[in-house]
């Protein structure tokens, strides 16, 4: 099981979101400290998402993360506002990001990322499915669709997308724990394999993640308000 501790840049600064509101921001500082921070508590990947790009549909952050990829040695996976084969392009030689998440295009054009499995390769591209009230919500999640997220998985599985982001936007910065039902419910419907996100709260929540066997979990707002460290993390999955 990976954990992937994120971060979150808008306006050039790391924060955290409350259920996604672009109105309820904390700022946690400088991106590039941030994820020297994580590397050092021993993490294995990073995520990144540019809520600017979010926004926008361009990767306005992509200096910082380029910044953040020449300093660290681990890789990153990266979101935000990619919703093209150009921008996918882009954003994998401007950052140096290992692989990229597509949220918008999942809904809107399913086949594009049909294509850029096929000319990136399966390792490169990450679906990501956030919802709410049980749809897939979009555009940085402004938006809600009528589609459901089992729904949009086994598109995404039937087009040769290997992994996915799950997110429950309910609990997303909340510390509420996970959706663990959900997550389980998205992997083995669609034969993704599925990161768990959105309210991680305790190292009980990666303990529940883990014995599903889910392939990972992203760390939010918990290793920011210091309810436990990734080395704590990462030692509890390692022993469970």
């Amino acid at each position: 099981m990976i954990l992937f501790p994120a971060i979150d840049i808008l306006n050039g600064r790391g924060v955290r979101l409350l259920h996604g509101k672009f109105d309820k921001v904390t700022d946690y500082g400088d991106p590039i400290e941030l994820a020297l921070k994580w590397e050092g508590q021993g993490a294995q990947y990073l995520h990144i998402v540019d809520l600017d790009g979010a926004k926008s549909g361009k990767g306005v952050n992509s200096g910082i993360v380029k910044k953040i990829t020449e300093a660290i040695k681990i890789p990153v996976q990266l979101g935000g506002g990619i919703r093209s084969i150009d921008e996918i392009e882009a954003r994998l030689t401007a950052t140096g990001a290992a692989r990229v998440i597509l949220g918008t295009a999942c809904c809107e054009n399913p086949s594009m990322l049909g294509e850029a499995v096929k000319r990136f390769g399966a390792e490169k591209i990450v679906a990501g499915i956030d919802f709410k009230d049980g749809f897939v919500a979009v555009n940085g999640w402004l938006n809600e669709t009528k589609i459901t997220p089992i729904e949009l998985g086994k598109t995404m599985k039937s087009i040769g997308v290997k992994y996915v982001v799950f997110t429950d936007i309910s609990r997303d910065g909340a510390l509420t724990g996970v959706n663990v039902d959900a997550c389980v419910k998205m992997a083995s419907e669609t034969g993704l394999d599925c990161i768990a996100s959105g309210g991680v709260s305790s190292l009980a929540d990666l303990r529940a993640v883990k014995a599903k066997k889910l392939y990972g979990a992203i760390l939010g707002r918990a290793i920011y308000t210091n309810q436990f460290t990734v080395a704590d993390a990462l030692k509890e999955v390692a022993l469970c």
